[in-house]
């Protein structure tokens, strides 16, 4: 069983590899939790892959959006917040309650929730004054997170598409963990 508290600290820190180096005040003893959003969503996974075969898709992840030899570190904070949203948008306003553990679930949004209120509130200055954004960052990630919503649709919310989806936020979050981290270690 996942405690609220400490999956609500990983969460916040999921993001604060970067934004400590962004000008955010975030706490510094993030390195043991960084990965537990991941995890919960492995502890989510309710059916085999084999089991939804018919169900595979290509979301075209945008990789280029999570390139940190692309972005500068303003980008890059934008790149996590939009994300961010897009998950909780996902997970978290779609009728995806009778896809998951309802316990696993509520944590999951209550700590992307509170990472949305901390990204929110850090001060997008503090990133750099020039830095110019990456071509149409918000909108490829905004199409990306709409061909999954329109996925579901299209599947009827069906528990294989869930899964489908879910597979591909874990790896679309671990695309942006990897980015967080690699800006953490240029400063």
């Amino acid at each position: 069983m996942a405690l609220p508290s400490s999956f609500l600290v990983a969460l916040v820190v999921l993001s604060g590899n970067s934004l400590c180096s962004l000008g955010c005040d975030l706490p510094q003893n993030h390195g043991l939790f960084a990965w537990r959003a991941l995890t919960l969503l492995g502890q989510m996974k309710r059916m085999s892959a084999s089991s939804c075969d018919g169900y595979t898709h290509d979301f075209a992840f945008p990789k280029e959006v999570v390139d940190g030899k692309q972005l500068q570190k303003a980008q890059a904070l934008s790149v996590v917040h939009v994300m961010d949203q897009k998950i909780f948008h996902v997970f978290c306003t779609e009728p995806s309650s009778a896809a998951w553990n309802r316990t696993l679930l509520e944590e999951f949004c209550s700590g992307l929730s509170e990472q949305l209120s901390v990204l929110e509130a850090c001060p997008m200055q503090a990133a750099g004054v020039g830095e110019t954004p990456v071509r149409n960052v918000d909108s490829i990630l905004r199409n990306y997170f709409q061909r999954i919503s329109l996925y579901l649709q299209e599947k009827q919310y069906s528990p294989c598409a869930w899964e489908t989806v879910r597979a591909e936020i874990t790896s679309s979050l671990f695309s942006s963990t990897t980015l967080q981290e690699r800006l953490r270690s240029k400063k």
